[in-house]
């Protein structure tokens, strides 16, 4: 990855409260600029393509990748940007959006915005944008999402006499039980102790619940969060215990091999099985998560675009930002590629193009609606999802129950929100 300086020449951070005014669109730069582009998908040729059309448009600026795995992304971009030396747009998970705005990290692309006759910014989902709103302000770009769904073993289904997907949380589980069966080592739901918490919100937006309130104060203990986490971890008992101490991506060969008649996962996972599990197409379906007390809920996940505080070529940025948020380079990167995630777009997800393009993503489309995205933007989430991780996945091994799960998790998170 190249660490060449911001824009080229950038040797500290700028303040950003004159970035983006002015009146009408933003022009090109009358000399040759360079923006650098820090992701994870610098690398794909879809990408590559791109930048070299936009330079045919907007000959005066080049785009320079500075390529880094996913899973290191994050804690490069706050060495970066601790060093002053971020680069000038950033691909991100969204739901780091505010909480780099929190610390003036990125640009506050209010101006910028108004000034665009490409974004719009009534056009994204509510969802997900609240991911990339702070104080009321858009921070980021949206550029692709997902949704948590169902998957189901169609011919699993039917062998147990099943004959739809479940609605609500008492078929859910007469489901999984129905699907069970030991002696064969076949079960309902698989689970995931190491990711637990993650696997545990759409239960509890689903019963009512939630994580913390905007003011910090803890809200997992609350009795919705019981009522979820007491239902959560009593599926553990129609899980393939193999698995308990694996991850969603290893456990998706249990559900390919047949293991399981239901996985709980994102729209990724619809492309996954069509590339690496062809001999099952057509014994598999999506569906809806069912609904609980507080009605139809899931998570969404998804990625932004950021313009750092640090640039010294913020209008160029802009144009970069603005070219890959057309909607049409929005569906070459998402629905139009071999993968399966969403535009963030409510105009696109609406249109009859996407479903026809790829029809698996209906049921993920109308999941939209349901799309929960926390709009706390505290930095020290992370640490709290751990401790809730830790103490759920005790919880699965039935080392304490769930309430008693929630309650040290709580415990460790006021230890964590009370430190300066």
């Amino acid at each position: 990855m190249s660490l060449a300086a911001c824009g080229g020449d950038s040797e500290g951070p700028q303040e950003n409260t004159q970035q983006g005014q002015g009146q009408g669109a933003v022009e090109d730069p009358t000399e040759p600029t360079t923006v650098t582009f820090f992701s994870w998908i610098g690398n794909q040729p879809g990408m590559k393509k791109m930048a070299a059309e936009f330079h045919a448009e907007h000959p005066n600026i080049t785009i320079k990748f500075e390529n880094v795995p996913a899973e290191q992304a994050a804690q490069v971009l706050t060495t970066r940007i601790a060093g002053n030396n971020a680069p000038d747009v950033a691909f991100i998970n969204a739901s780091d959006t505010a909480d780099y705005a929190t610390r003036s990290a990125v640009v506050d692309l209010t101006d910028y915005i108004s000034r665009s006759e490409v974004v719009n910014p009534d056009d994204y989902t509510d969802a997900f944008k609240t991911f990339v709103t702070y104080d009321g302000k858009m921070w980021g770009l949206p550029i692709d999402g997902e949704t948590t769904g169902l998957f189901y073993r169609t011919d699993l289904f039917e062998q147990a006499g099943i004959d739809s997907p479940p609605a609500t949380w008492d078929e859910f589980e007469a489901d999984a039980a129905a699907l069970t069966d030991e002696s064969k080592g076949q079960y309902g739901f698989e689970m995931f102790a190491p990711e637990s918490a993650y696997y545990f919100y759409p239960w509890l937006y689903q019963a009512g619940g939630d994580l913390l309130s905007e003011d910090g104060d803890i809200l997992f203990t609350s009795d919705e969060a019981k009522q979820a986490a007491d239902f959560y971890i009593g599926l553990t008992k129609y899980a393939p215990p193999d698995y308990l101490n694996s991850n969603s991506w290893d456990g998706r060969v249990a559900f390919a091999e047949g293991q399981v008649g239901m996985y709980m996962a994102g729209a990724w996972f619809a492309g996954t099985l069509s590339d690496e599990f062809p001999d099952i197409d057509g014994k598999w379906a999506t569906a809806a998560l069912p609904s609980g007390p507080a009605g139809c809920k899931t998570t969404i996940a998804g990625d932004s675009l950021v313009m750092l505080s640090q640039t010294k070529a913020s209008d160029a940025a802009w144009l970069w930002m603005e070219f890959l948020s057309k909607p049409e380079n929005i569906a070459r990167a998402t629905y139009k590629t071999e993968g399966t995630l969403l535009p963030p777009l409510t105009s696109m997800l609406e249109s009859d193009e996407i479903v026809q393009e790829k029809p698996i993503l209906k049921g993920f489309i109308d999941l939209m609606k349901c799309g929960v995205a926390s709009a706390v933007a505290n930095p020290k989430m992370p640490r709290i999802e751990t401790a809730l991780n830790e103490e759920l996945g005790k919880a699965m091994y039935g080392d304490q129950t769930a309430e008693e799960a929630l309650d040290n998790a709580a415990q460790q998170a006021e230890a964590i929100l009370s430190r300066g």
